[in-house]
């Protein structure tokens, strides 16, 4: 897996954006190919993807396809166990009825301000008011994500899957349809035809535009239009949570906005790979897992702490089957921890391309010990970028990366998804082993700015 920037497209379609940079940070072969459709109902990458993707209204009939906000996952094996792949769900359903209740399902706000601190009740009070819902519509199709609140005038944080309105089946059926290659980024948002709402938590709406997106950590940023007084989210730190602390999700699963559940931290630093495209190009990150229920639609929402603090953005969670139309919580749901995007947030906000680390190599699985033998488990270096960070550093093709500082590396995606968690210009100890001998050395990252 090579390090590029990946360009996978939580949607559960293949990714149509094109990349924000070629090279690599670390970037692993191109997973099995995910299960995920289109944006609909707010994709959580299953390893579905959570928002409520674009979901695409096949023309033969009058059906909504809802991009689940969960983005499947199953097709990538991560460590030895079950592995993310696709990204947002896509399902169809007769009419807008049966499964989801109605894109426009909202329930009444019966929240107790006064409840005991440290209580869900009482995050519920702080939160719910800084969450919206966002809903996507295009001439393809439509469904529907969650939102963070940033600022009073309406700037508000999600997932890149929730507002590409990109599709490949209506890439195929309309060329030039946003997130076609022949289609800039700016040509994509504004595309005929196409539009974002933004759905309040006191029942009012407003019209939203993108401000910036970034494929490779699954981030985005609009703005909604005409709005003031709003409720900013209180922005946390994910760096300070804990394995088995308590956390709330909130957001829209399956278009039913202001829906709050709870549960813990079940791990950190979980790599998830949610898609890639044909170059290697990932997008991978070291997750908050939880148990907390995270369903489709509920991308883009908050993990936040018991504090009402944000510490991730529900993005995506683990299903146990393969079908759009079953899938959902298992208790397998992954948040992008905070702390990783807000360098990039701030640089989407300022109207500027976002950038990452990377070592300058691609890496690939380490083999399995066969019978008898005995392997090192970590990232094999199958190519070495010339000037790279990388190769400054002495690193060579077989080489095989088993920790960056204190983070152990158990296979391409870890490396990814631990250098992510970097940004370009820090300096990391890389160890690796080369013919049975281990090997370190202090690595400056490179950034994938072009």
């Amino acid at each position: 897996m090579t390090e590029p920037t990946p360009q996978q497209q939580p949607g559960g379609t293949p990714p149509q954006w094109a990349p924000p940079g070629a090279d690599a940070i670390a970037t692993t072969p191109p997973p099995a190919a995910p299960t995920t459709p289109p944006p609909g109902v707010a994709p959580t990458a299953v390893l579905s993807t959570a928002p409520a993707a674009l979901a695409t209204t096949p023309k033969p009939k009058a059906r909504r396809a809802t991009l689940a906000a969960t983005a499947l996952v199953g097709a990538l094996v991560l460590g030895g166990g079950a592995g993310f792949g696709g990204a947002a769900l896509f399902y169809s359903t007769q009419d807008d009825g049966a499964r989801n209740g109605g894109s426009s399902a909202t329930g009444s706000q019966v929240v107790d301000s006064d409840a005991p601190e440290g209580t869900a009740e009482k995050v519920a009070a702080k939160v719910l008011p800084s969450v919206v819902k966002i809903e996507v519509s295009t001439q393809a199709g439509s469904g529907s994500g969650s939102g963070i609140i940033l600022s009073s005038d309406g700037l508000i944080l999600t997932n890149n899957h929730v507002v590409d309105l990109s599709s490949e089946r209506a890439q195929e059926t309309n060329p030039g349809f946003p997130g076609s290659p022949d289609q800039d980024q700016q040509g994509q948002e504004q595309q005929q035809g196409s539009s974002i709402t933004v759905d309040f938590s006191d029942g009012t709406s407003a019209a939203a535009k993108v401000v910036g997106t970034d494929p490779l950590t699954d981030t985005a940023v609009i703005q909604a239009e005409n709005v003031s007084g709003l409720t900013p989210a209180t922005i946390g730190k994910s760096s300070n949570l804990v394995v088995g602390q308590d956390v709330v999700a909130i957001g829209s699963p399956y278009g039913l906005d202001s829906t709050v559940t709870t549960g813990i931290v079940s791990a950190l630093d979980r790599p998830v790979n949610v898609g890639s495209d044909s170059s290697g190009n990932a997008t991978v990150y070291p997750a908050i897992q939880t148990d907390a229920a995270i369903n489709p639609g509920n991308s883009g929402g908050a993990l936040v702490d018991m504090n009402g603090n944000v510490v991730g953005i529900n993005a995506s969670i683990r299903s146990n089957s393969s079908s759009s139309e079953e899938a959902g919580s298992i208790g397998l749901g992954f948040a992008i921890p905070i702390d990783e995007v807000l360098p990039i947030i701030d640089q989407l906000k300022a109207g500027d391309e976002a950038t990452h680390a990377r070592m300058g190599i691609s890496v690939g699985d380490s083999s399995p010990a066969q019978s008898g033998e005995t392997t090192v488990t970590g990232a094999v270096v199958q190519e070495v970028t010339a000037d790279s960070a990388a190769e400054k550093a002495g690193l060579k093709k077989g080489d095989t990366i088993t920790k960056v500082d204190d983070h152990q590396i158990n296979g391409s995606d870890s490396l990814v998804a631990t250098v992510r968690s970097y940004r370009p210009g820090d300096e990391v100890e890389v160890t690796w082993s080369r013919d049975g001998k281990e090997q370190s050395a202090k690595i400056t990252l490179d950034s994938d700015a072009t």
